[in-house]
């Protein structure tokens, strides 16, 4: 049978603190008034490697441009400039 020493004091090690960082609008930030849809490799930054739209939550956008960025999106879609479906697209 092993023997467990009383003495001995064990101390587990925190917990990494994240640092939040606080959200903002790229675009207001920035004054970028249109959002070109003819412009893919900006557009990629608001969809996931499955093709979906990134939610506010996590871009930071103001409704008003994740709206414009999501008809961006869209229009890019269906101009085959952006896949629907995204098995690759990272």
């Amino acid at each position: 049978m092993a023997t467990v020493d009383t003495n001995e004091v064990r101390y587990l090690t925190p917990p990494p603190i994240e640092v939040k960082k606080s959200k903002y609008c790229r675009f207001k930030k920035y004054g970028i008034k249109y959002i070109d849809y003819k412009n893919p490799d900006f557009l990629k930054n608001f969809i996931n490697d499955q093709g979906k739209l990134l939610p506010t939550r996590i871009t930071g956008n103001s409704s008003k441009y994740q709206r414009k960025v999501a008809q961006a999106v869209k229009r890019a879609r269906h101009l085959a400039l952006l896949p629907f479906v995204g098995d690759l697209l990272k």
